[in-house]
């Protein structure tokens, strides 16, 4: 008991005390619920942006709304329910997605009270007066990628109707939507016209559009044109922006210029082949890495996520429905995630608008009254200073070294197409000395490698490769899923014993 209640968030211990005097109904207040639904059912379409936490240097969530709300993005999309994230959302007047990760699927499928429990603890808790506009509840991430061979399949639909009905028991389900975010690999097909679902995919499918129409939910998607130019180098780089291009696809009377296009009109396809062409359509993810690859840099991201903005702010839609954009567009993301899986691509890490600390790339007009990004203010960083190889030793014996640090820390962007690829060898070991000792806060024993590292003053940074420092404001919530499911099961086993006695 005492083990479990160390890992809780401040305001989670207070609910597991709760819980341990008792397991109370938890109902939203009707008049809540009618105060939700009178202020605005439908907002109009935005480009609203992903914010993953994944990172090694996290910003404070309040820093992070500060900068959603300067750069006045009125969309974000969480892929959990971080209790700091939506602390930090209330009263912001910023509509949310939360998230629920596939490895809780199985559980929220097979226990309505586990449903319950969740949307006690992450959806009705912040929707109060002042509270969060939480829109939408992402039941899953990509659940049918293709790489996961039907691992999720069976468990999306029954955690869907568990959610609904979780949702309509706090008097939510006519305002908070359940959507299933899809790769876009769950489609195919050579013409977008012929746009079909993965044969094994169409009957699952089809259960969930027609649980998504019947609850006034969109149909959500990421599409990531970059992936398509990394995957194959066949694939028209022109195409992949919205640019104009000498590759365009002819498909019977239409004429496709880019390939977000091409990919949104497979998918309004595939779902008229079930009979739902009309269904919105929402982009959960989209966007375009600044490192970490070849064709992954400032000057491709800004082109292409400009020319998305643009071209999805313009309402021309696509040859399938003329004038019908997306009802919404997420961008991935808004900050760097240096924690990341890199066993996509190295790029992984680099896919942010903003650097980890909140500080613009490159000039993006989001079409929300800003001509360009603004930064985060009052970002609260470690010392100016930096480790690097000391020149007066011998480097023949660091390759060990170099391989500790980056084990630990980042060193993306020294890998083939990465911006700090060709700053030398002695400037690798340096950039690679320096965030093993950005991560470990600075510590001076960090940064000695043994007698082969040194702290230096003047900031080490060549062209666009930079060379971090550090933050102190790191964000004090972390993602802990192992120990919050062990709670929950706990909780649900003490519910199962109180009812049961």
């Amino acid at each position: 008991m005492v083990f479990i209640f160390c890992f809780l968030e401040p305001s989670s211990k207070l609910l597991f005390q709760t819980k341990m005097l008792q397991l109370p109904r938890f109902r939203v207040a009707a008049f809540i619920s009618l105060i939700l639904i009178n202020s605005s059912l439908k907002a109009e379409s935005a480009i609203g942006v992903n914010w993953g936490t994944l990172s090694f240097h996290k910003l404070n969530p309040t820093t992070v709304v500060d900068l959603l709300k300067e750069n006045k993005v009125q969309k974000v999309k969480l892929f959990d329910a971080d209790p700091g994230a939506l602390k930090a959302l209330m009263g912001s007047g910023i509509q949310v997605m939360v998230g629920i990760s596939n490895d809780m699927l199985a559980t929220l499928s097979s226990s309505t009270m586990a449903s319950d429990l969740w949307v006690r603890q992450n959806v009705s808790r912040y929707m109060v007066k002042g509270g969060v506009d939480i829109r939408y509840v992402a039941v899953g991430n990509e659940p049918f990628l293709s790489s996961y061979a039907g691992q999720y399949e069976s468990y999306v639909m029954p955690a869907l109707l568990n959610l609904q009905q979780s949702l309509a028991k706090a008097n939510l389900a006519g305002y908070v939507k359940l959507v299933v975010p899809c790769n876009a690999d769950a489609y195919e097909s050579t013409l977008p016209s012929q746009g079909a679902f993965r044969p094994e995919l169409t009957q699952i499918i089809t259960q969930i559009v027609s649980f998504l129409n019947s609850n006034g939910s969109p149909f959500v998607v990421n599409i990531y044109p970059f992936l398509s130019l990394y995957a194959n180098a066949d694939f028209p780089q022109e195409y992949a922006f919205f640019e104009g291009t000498t590759h365009a696809i002819t498909d019977g009377p239409n004429v496709y210029y880019n390939a977000f296009d091409g990919n949104f009109d497979t998918l309004v396809a595939a779902l008229s082949k079930l009979g739902y062409g009309q269904m919105p359509i929402v982009i959960g993810e989209v966007g375009w890495p600044t490192d970490g690859a070849i064709g992954a840099n400032l000057t491709a991201a800004r082109v292409f996520n400009q020319g998305l903005i643009n071209h999805v702010l313009s309402n021309k839609g696509t040859p399938l429905r003329p004038g019908v954009p997306p009802v919404d567009i997420y961008l991935f993301s808004l900050l760097d995630e240096g924690a990341k899986s890199v066993l996509p691509g190295n790029f992984e890490r680099h896919w942010g608008i903003f650097s980890f600390d909140g500080q613009a790339k490159y000039a993006l007009n989001l079409g929300s009254g800003n001509r360009f990004l603004k930064n985060a203010r009052n970002v609260q960083y470690l010392p100016s200073r930096w480790c690097v190889a000391n020149p007066s030793t011998d480097l023949t014996e660091v390759t060990n070294h170099m391989k500790l640090a980056c084990s630990v820390a980042d060193c993306t962007t020294l890998n083939y197409g990465g911006s700090c690829n060709a700053i030398g060898a002695k400037g690798n070991i340096s950039y690679a000395f320096n965030s093993y000792y950005q991560l470990q806060m600075q510590n001076s024993q960090s940064c000695d490698f043994d007698g082969l590292g040194m702290v230096t003053f003047l900031d080490p940074s060549v062209g666009d490769c930079r060379f971090v420092v550090g933050l102190t404001d790191v964000s004090s919530s972390s993602f802990r899923p192992n120990c919050r499911w062990l709670i929950l099961w706990f909780l649900i086993l003490w519910g199962f014993w109180v009812f049961a006695t």
